[in-house]
């Protein structure tokens, strides 16, 4: 499927890339300037710069994952594209990135009320701000945060423990899709502490750990301990260290 091209430099060369996404990702736009439009955000996990796709009137956030293999090319219509990578869209909930800058917030001010649109604003990613425009993001951000409103204005900051029960739905929802698709994560997730010997099952716990596992790319690493903590998962341990190999006894000469 070919998809938008993504902004490149005025003196590059004119590129194309090939991409997989969703019909709702490159609709037509209901007006000329709003276009889907590919941006670089903060991850949600590492703050670093990651690749999005806002679809058209950026109601609706994808994430874009880069599949690419050394000394692969893509024929377009009677042209080589150079540039081998697979482009693949997935829908995302701009809640996961909104709540990275909650966080930021409620540390800085010391859980001060704001506006979302003072709390959702990046001098680095200007375009950050497109996220409070999603579809359902004013419907859903009670979910993440406490909120107090005053004459028509409403203020919003982050609620740690209302985040942790709308991440364990998310899990809960993970470990409910991975069954009905018959994934297998018993070996996966035991793989680490796995001891010769031992049968390896799909527990609920498995399922519980791989859904924290999926969870936590997408939320600060501190996040995630407290998450896990939240699931009652236990801690991994590794597997005890087999004994060493007994030497044989060394047999003395014989005093003669």
């Amino acid at each position: 499927m070919q998809g938008p091209e993504l902004q490149r430099p005025a003196a590059a060369h004119p590129a194309q890339w090939v991409l997989v996404a969703p019909e709702a990702a490159t609709d037509p736009p209901k007006t000329p300037d709003s276009e889907p439009m590919f941006t670089r955000l903060r991850s949600p996990s590492t703050g670093e710069a990651t690749l999005y796709l806002f679809n058209s009137g950026a109601q609706q956030l994808f994430e874009v994952k880069a599949f690419h293999e050394e000394y692969h090319s893509w024929f377009i219509g009677e042209t080589v594209q150079q540039d081998g990578r697979l482009l693949f869209v997935t829908p995302m909930d701009p809640l996961f990135l909104i709540l990275y800058y909650l966080i930021k917030a409620d540390k800085e001010q010391q859980g001060k009320f704001q506006p979302l649109d003072q709390v959702v604003l990046d001098s680095e990613y200007p375009y950050c701000p497109l996220l409070l425009k999603c579809a359902d993001v004013k419907q859903s951000i009670h979910h993440v945060t406490e909120e107090k409103e005053i004459g028509s204005q409403k203020f919003h900051k982050y609620s740690q423990e209302k985040t942790l029960k709308w991440l364990k739905k998310k899990v809960n929802q993970t470990v409910k899709a991975l069954k009905s698709n018959n994934i297998s994560v018993g070996e996966r997730v035991q793989a680490p502490t796995f001891i010769s010997g031992k049968q390896i099952t799909d527990a609920e716990e498995d399922y519980v750990r791989y859904a924290h596992g999926l969870i936590s790319e997408y939320i600060p690493e501190d996040l995630s301990k407290e998450l896990s903590k939240y699931l009652g998962l236990p801690e991994l341990t590794g597997p005890s260290p087999e004994p060493p190999l007994k030497m044989p006894a060394q047999r003395h000469p014989k005093k003669k």
